[in-house]
């Protein structure tokens, strides 16, 4: 009976213990207090603007053209019996200096026989100088008060002596003239591109002999967009005044035999016309001296055909701001980050914008922290927290 009664009483006061325990357990626990979410202000990449003057710089590239390029040509006929050492593609010469030699044989013989022409007019107006001098003075003995005739004066026949003297005299000049043209000399400073004679051939009047080019300067033919004149000291040219102004400077690079080089010059002229297809507007710029020894061979001649990149010195505004072109957003706005550091949209006045910069000259304060992060929503207003970069 006890024993029966034990298993009955020691279940229940098992569950009986429990829910006691339950009970304290659920009436000792602490109050919950709810808490709003924290939201940690997002990370943005700052740059700080200050305002201060800003030289324009105008990008473009152009291969390198010789400023005179012309082909050297025979003036007479006949056989090439010497040519300079300098006388080959790539030779330099200077300004006079014989290229090619012609037989000159015949052509002194034809000076030999145009001066002895000359000397028998010569002769031909003495002698009617003469009989027109005797003739005045038979005529005058006997008619001592009339002038003489024309053809008594013998007049005619000495303006026709006269006349032959003038056509043997221009004949001996000509053969002059081709006796020294068998010498053919460089009209200006330059250099061979093409030669196309040598020793032994024979030549003929007004056959091209090479093709040179002058090397006093050199000329770049830059393209430029009509708006990018709006930030250069570009001299327009008006009638009557070409020449009479030089441009901005500019510097040229390129890589050549392994090494980035430098050289500089300046626009000398813009181009009489806007290309039609592209519509732009060509500057012509100008290297003085570009096959000059300048640096004791450490940079090499700005030689014909050579690809360059070129920099042109603008205009100077004051009070611009740069930032980079990412921070600009497509309706002319930045964010800038506040003191409190919360983003505030601001509409900006843009200068220019080029690939890497925009130049903003209203909108902006000196000081300001502009934006450079992506941010998908913006909200005016927005708290972030900036990392200036």
């Amino acid at each position: 009976m006890t024993n029966k009664r034990l298993k009955i009483l020691l279940p229940v006061g098992v569950i009986g213990l429990s829910i006691l325990s339950a009970l304290v357990i659920v009436s000792s626990k602490p109050d919950v207090v709810t808490q709003p979410p924290e939201v940690v202000p997002k990370m943005v990449k700052v740059v700080r603007v200050h305002a201060r003057p800003v030289q324009m710089m105008v990008q473009s590239q152009g291969t390198v053209v010789p400023r005179t390029e012309s082909f050297l040509v025979s003036q007479i006929s006949g056989l090439v019996e010497w040519v300079a050492p300098a006388f080959a593609a790539g030779g330099f010469f200077e300004t006079g200096q014989v290229l090619v030699k012609i037989d000159r044989r015949d052509y002194e013989l034809a000076l030999i026989q145009a001066e002895s022409q000359v000397t028998k007019a010569k002769l031909a107006v003495d002698i009617e100088e003469e009989q027109a001098r005797i003739a005045i003075e038979e005529w005058h003995r006997l008619n001592a008060n009339e002038a003489a005739p024309p053809l008594v004066a013998r007049q005619p026949q000495l303006a026709d002596a006269k006349a032959a003297l003038a056509s043997a005299q221009a004949a001996q000049e000509r053969a002059r003239l081709n006796l020294e043209r068998t010498e053919i000399r460089a009209p200006f400073a330059g250099r061979v591109r093409v030669k196309n004679v040598d020793v032994g051939q024979y030549v003929t009047t007004g056959m091209n002999l090479a093709r040179i080019y002058a090397i006093d300067y050199a000329e770049i033919r830059l393209p430029l967009p009509d708006r990018d004149l709006a930030y250069l000291n570009m001299p327009f040219d008006f009638r009557g005044n070409q020449g009479s102004n030089r441009g901005p400077d500019v510097t040229l690079k390129a890589r050549f035999a392994g090494a980035d080089h430098e050289w500089h010059g300046y626009v000398s002229r813009l181009e009489a016309e806007v290309d039609a297809r592209s519509r732009m507007v060509h500057a012509v710029v100008r290297v003085p001296d570009p096959y000059g020894n300048s640096r004791a061979g450490q940079r090499p001649p700005l030689a014909v055909g050579l690809f360059v990149d070129a920099e042109i010195a603008g205009k100077t505004f004051d009070n611009v701001m740069t930032v980079p072109r990412a921070a600009l957003r497509p309706d002319s706005t930045v964010l800038v980050v506040d003191t409190e550091d919360c983003i505030r949209v601001r509409k900006v006045g843009v200068l220019r914008l080029d690939s890497e910069s925009a130049f903003v000259d209203s909108g902006l304060s000196d000081g300001d922290r502009v934006c450079v992060s992506t941010v998908a929503a913006v909200v005016d207003g927005m708290r972030v927290t900036p990392v200036v970069e």
